[in-house]
């Protein structure tokens, strides 16, 4: 495993007490004019999550879960990567890599890094091992930041390989949703000489005109979901694509700012029927808002939305090794198979579920490990 070196997540008793410091003397706005979420996070629900923060989370709880990980990190094409990695103790154990997205962390993972290992003692058999491979995308975690533009997805993607390749994995499968579905499906099109497969948790396809007729209606809902996030949702995504520098100097400074900026997408696309801990607990969205707190990858972090956002939102260029797709209901995106079929060529799994959202590694983890189980089974 050349360069490789272990990695500790290391934060100061100062910066603890920086960071209670800054949310004691926090500036308020005044209440929205509109009472719920129309205009974002509602004053009283910062003002009570804030309070949490400040008084019973516990930072030093995640830190030591994280470092009691296996926690490595490489250079590749001059830019750190940290990731963690757990082996099977099955031998036939598939080799995985999971890539999460914006605004999570490698913290979506915590519930299901067991049963994918361990599957044995955890619902499954033999067959559905994996060693695990769990990286922080270049400008999220703790790693050094990149210092240079190009890290968009094709990058990430290339990276990955190379870094599966470290890791003494010469073929491996890739799982993601959000910019992880994003990164993906990059590897499926220009790293599908050494990806045997792969399953997404949010499908990203433009369908034609012609998969426009005769829509179901399930297929009217996912339209006018996408229409909703393109009018009312996507207001972060635009800042982020355009000035993701001005933005990250509120988000780096405030840890209100960045703890809102975060808690308004999980209420809006978790499935949490209008009750954000319905979905995530409190602890697991405090160890993902502080993760990016105590990283400061507020800037960095958005950069990867100006490195290729509009690449996302434009590519359908053709998938062709083996594919997975599970739809979750409360997806920002969510597709049909046929509409799927269009972009995704080998799709050997698609399924749509009852319950979960966006963020659903996290939101239902056993629902998840079933999924990927399914899926990679058939590849």
């Amino acid at each position: 495993m050349s360069g490789i070196s272990p990695f500790k997540i290391k934060v100061s008793d100062e910066e603890i007490d920086d960071l209670k410091a800054r949310l004691k003397n926090a500036r308020w706005p005044e209440q929205a004019t509109l009472s719920g979420w129309e205009q974002g996070v509602p004053l009283d629900y910062a003002v009570y999550l804030m309070d949490y923060w400040r008084k019973d989370y516990n930072w030093r709880e995640c830190e030591s879960y994280l470092n009691g990980l296996p926690h490595f990190s490489t250079v590749i094409d001059n830019q750190e990567i940290a990731f963690i990695h757990l082996k099977s103790k099955h031998e036939e154990a598939k080799p995985l890599i999971l890539t999460h997205g914006w605004p999570g962390s490698v913290i979506e993972f915590v519930n299901v890094i067991e049963p994918l290992v361990n599957p044995v003692e955890n619902g499954g058999s033999e067959k559905d091992a994996f060693h695990l491979v769990l990286p922080s995308i270049p400008g999220f975690g703790f790693a050094e930041k990149p210092s240079v533009n190009g890290w968009g997805i094709e990058k990430v993607a290339s990276a990955w390989t190379e870094l599966m390749k470290r890791l003494g994995y010469d073929s491996y499968y890739a799982q993601g949703g959000d910019w992880g579905s994003a990164i993906t499906t990059q590897i499926g099109i220009s790293q599908s000489h050494a990806c045997k497969g792969l399953h997404l948790n949010m499908a990203l396809v433009h369908p034609s005109e012609g998969a426009k007729e005769n829509m179901t209606g399930f297929e009217k809902e996912a339209l006018r979901g996408v229409d909703y996030y393109m009018q009312s949702d996507s207001g972060y995504s635009k800042i982020q694509s355009t000035k993701p520098q001005t933005i990250g100097y509120g988000l780096v400074d405030s840890p209100v700012a960045q703890a809102t900026w975060i808690i308004d997408k999980f209420w809006r696309w978790t499935d949490c029927r209008g009750n954000l801990e319905n979905a995530v607990t409190r602890k697991h969205l405090f160890d993902n808002i502080s993760f990016y707190w105590f990283s400061k990858a507020g800037a960095s972090s958005a950069r990867i939305y100006w490195e290729s956002f509009n690449k996302v939102l434009t590519s359908n260029e053709e998938v062709l090794i083996p594919t997975g797709i599970s739809v979750f209901p409360k997806e920002i995106f969510r597709a049909s198979e046929r509409w799927c079929r269009e972009r995704y060529k080998n799709l050997v799994y698609y399924n749509q579920l009852t319950e979960g959202g966006h963020f659903a590694a996290l939101e239902k983890p056993e629902e998840f490990v079933k999924e990927i189980r399914k899926a990679f089974d058939k590849m």
